[in-house]
């Protein structure tokens, strides 16, 4: 398995490569092969990585409440965030599966992709210390923390669409992609939203989350 490029593209080289694999391995494939799979790496990176997001947050935006802060960090470790950052250094190329699996794309799962970034987290605490899994973090995410602390309102676009379209009553609200362009790396999605069935209005963002925000906020003007 030729990892070098991968090493490359996420600027840390490996001191044990068996770590960088096993942080790749799918369970699916694991259980094929009698190999370790990501699962324990994925569970120790999920900390780390909430650990330095949290730390990051506090120490860069000090205007902001807990719950402000505690609502970037949410927007910033969610699978949306953590597989754009697999989608930029072409995580699925490397990912490792279960024939069955494969058959499936899962190397274009979200939850994998996302799995995969918390397990290469935690492949570079072991390798090198937290020092080095702080960079890796900060370098691939600084730019969803800023993102998200710039539009940390979004989040209750949706809740003060529905308090609206539901003064009078029970409505049905549903969103739906309808529509997704742009190079794997870089997509942007289109969503609508609807009430009972009929299009109230359409936004778009560079994750779904994103774009089905501001559809709503759409439907607010």
């Amino acid at each position: 398995m030729e990892l070098e490029k991968l090493e490359k593209d996420i600027g840390y080289c490996f001191k044990n490569k068996e770590l960088l694999k096993t942080a790749l391995t799918h369970v699916s494939y694991a259980n094929e092969r009698g190999v370790k799979s990501y699962e324990k790496l994925e569970f120790l990176g999920d900390s780390i990585l909430e650990f330095i997001s949290s730390k990051y947050l506090y120490n860069k935006y000090l205007n902001l409440t807990e719950g402000e802060l505690t609502k970037v960090r949410a927007q910033v470790v969610c699978e949306d965030s953590l597989k754009d950052v697999a989608m930029k250094h072409k995580i699925y190329d490397y990912v490792l599966l279960s024939k069955s699996e494969k058959t499936n794309e899962g190397n274009k799962n979200v939850s994998i992709l996302a799995d995969c970034i918390e397990a290469i987290i935690a492949a570079i605490y072991f390798d090198s210390g937290l020092e080095e899994a702080e960079k890796f973090i900060i370098d691939n995410l600084k730019a969803s923390m800023e993102y998200a602390e710039k539009h940390i309102g979004m989040k209750d676009y949706k809740t003060v669409l529905q308090e609206k379209l539901q003064k009078n009553g029970e409505v049905e609200i549903k969103y739906n992609i309808i529509k997704e362009y742009g190079p794997d790396h870089d997509k942007t999605f289109v969503a609508e939203v609807k009430c009972n069935g009929k299009v109230l209005a359409i936004g778009e963002g560079k994750n779904k989350k994103t774009a089905e925000m501001q559809a709503a906020k759409a439907a607010l003007n």
